[in-house]
Parts: C-alpha cells; sequence; structure tokens
C-alpha cells in the first residue's frame, strides 16, 4: 500500500507537520510506504478556469502540479495537511485542491476512474490556534469535495485545537500518539 501525504504548510518544523510525522509514523508501522511532499517547495499556479480538462481530463497548465497528479494517481492513502487560516486551509493547499479539477473532469465527464485493488482514502490532518466550535468546518468541507474529485474516500480528520506557538504539539503526548494511531487505523480501512 501507498500513502502520499501533502504538506500545505508554509512553515517547516509547524504543528501539523508535526502531527503528519506521527501519522507517517503509523502508517509505516502497519507496512505503509509513505512519501512526504512539502508543497510550498513546488510552484502551483491557480486554476485559470479555462475548461481545457474538460475535453481530456488533463490540466493544460504547465506547472509543478503536473509532478502531483501522477503521486496523486498513485496513491492509495491520501493525506493532506494544513493548518487553519481564516476557518479554511493555506494557499498552498488550496491551489492544489483547485487544479484537482482535472481530476474531477476525469471522473465525472469523462467517465473515467482509477482501477484500484484496494479503496483509496483520503483524509484530513490540521491543527488550529484557536478552539472555536467551527474552527475546523471549512477545512474539512473543502478537502471532503477535493478528495471526491481525486477520486478518494473520504476517511475521516485528525483535528487539534489550540496549539498555535511553532512545535507546540510536541508537547502534547496524547496529541502525538493519537496522530500515529490515526496513521495505523488509516492503513487499515
Amino acid at each position: 500500500m501507498k500513502a502520499k501525504i501533502f504538506l500545505g504548510s508554509p512553515r517547516k518544523g509547524g504543528n501539523t507537520e508535526i502531527l503528519a510525522e506521527e501519522v507517517a509514523a503509523g502508517l509505516r508501522e502497519a507496512g505503509t510506504e509513505v512519501e512526504v511532499i512539502r508543497l510550498a517547495g513546488y510552484k502551483i499556479n491557480p486554476c485559470i478556469a479555462c475548461g481545457g480538462c474538460e475535453k481530456t481530463g488533463c490540466c493544460v497548465v504547465q506547472d509543478d502540479m503536473q509532478a502531483m497528479y501522477p503521486r496523486i494517481d498513485d496513491a492509495d492513502r491520501l493525506i493532506l495537511v494544513s493548518p487553519i487560516y481564516f476557518y479554511g486551509v493555506t494557499a498552498q493547499l488550496k491551489a492544489f485542491i483547485d487544479r484537482s479539477q482535472a481530476m474531477w473532469s476525469r471522473k465525472y465527464l469523462l467517465k473515467k476512474r482509477l482501477p484500484s485493488n484496494v479503496p483509496r482514502i483520503g483524509c484530513l490532518v490540521s491543527a488550529a490556534a484557536t478552539k472555536g466550535e467551527k474552527v475546523f468546518d471549512g477545512a474539512v468541507l473543502t478537502v471532503q469535495y477535493a478528495l471526491d474529485a481525486m477520486d478518494f474516500q473520504f476517511g475521516g480528520s485528525l483535528l487539534v485545537k489550540g496549539v498555535d506557538r511553532k512545535g507546540e504539539v510536541r508537547n502534547m503526548d496524547a496529541e502525538l500518539e493519537r496522530a500515529r494511531r490515526f496513521g495505523r487505523e488509516l492503513a487499515e480501512k
């Protein structure tokens, strides 16, 4: 089984990355091959709504997103990782998500699905500085619909509130263990 983890935070070593490392460790413990991709290291332009993908299922914009499509298609588990920015995901992850429009076109307009021997499952890993009741709602909805476009079933979220300072989650043993367990369970779904 192969898992791809897409880090959406521009901050290296931040709370969401630490949580993602623990999820990756859990996946590896369950025998899953894991690749981690830091989106901030790539140039991914926004969708230009040209409609080109409606005919072919492929995006016509030539940038680093072209290297992401095969990685997405190759994954059995897809983990999208982002801190909360104004009740949503970061700009880096949002550009990546918006460019999945080509995959939506492939699935829904061209009726082309990827063959798979296992259920393709995706999830969200996120941390927020505040503890608001609805702080994750926007991000969760965005990721659910993006995963559907990418032809993954939504397998849940790992959400941690009240962490703001860089690396603060390292002091939260229960959350780190929960993240590792989340990874193991994700591999077994």
